[in-house]
């Protein structure tokens, strides 16, 4: 298996997709070289929030260039997995931006996502910044916003969505650009 530069995740805050970020790393041995201690949140029994994550107020902003994807990286091995909310929203861009890339999504409701983000932590999650959703109604809205987009990004791109096991709630698809399989 030849193993993507970058893989573009994304999925709405709540959806569980930091847990799942975290699994694809290890099950495929990706570049975890953006780790740091400043770059992890835990909550209770759970992963939380571990290496960097893109967006609006955070560390590295959600941009398409190569020098922002790559500055967490210590390691300029490919695998390197780009974690945004607002992936979202740039999905087509990321395709035809990077087309040789792959982009994993991540679908969970919108109100189990609420439910969820508010239980791990909410307003309180130290890392990373949430400051940019503003209150609740905006976060809830932005969750939808991201649910539907993510959705019709799959349906227009023919891709086939799985449960992840154990979450009956939780769906997730690959857009692999024939890097995993044929």
């Amino acid at each position: 298996m030849n193993k993507p530069n970058r893989i573009f995740f994304t999925g709405a805050p709540g959806s569980r997709w930091s847990g799942i970020a975290q699994k694809i790393e290890a099950e495929l041995d990706l570049n975890i070289s953006d780790r740091t201690s400043e770059r992890t949140y835990s909550h209770g029994e759970f992963s939380g929030h571990v290496g960097a994550y893109f967006g609006t107020g955070m560390e590295f902003p959600a941009k398409l260039d190569d020098a922002t994807l790559d500055a967490p990286y210590a390691d300029p091995s490919p695998g390197k997995l780009h974690k945004s909310h607002e992936w979202a929203y740039m999905l087509e861009g990321i395709k035809a931006l990077h087309p040789d890339d792959a982009i994993f999504l991540v679908y969970r409701p919108t109100q189990a996502c609420f439910d969820w983000w508010k239980q791990a932590g909410g307003w309180d999650i130290s890392y990373p910044n949430y400051d940019w959703y503003r209150d609740d109604e905006t976060m809830f809205k932005k969750i939808d916003e991201q649910n539907r987009a993510i959705l019709k990004f799959g349906s227009s791109n023919g891709l086939t969505w799985q449960h992840v096991a154990g979450f009956d709630d939780i769906l997730i698809a690959f857009y692999t650009p024939g890097l995993f399989h044929g």
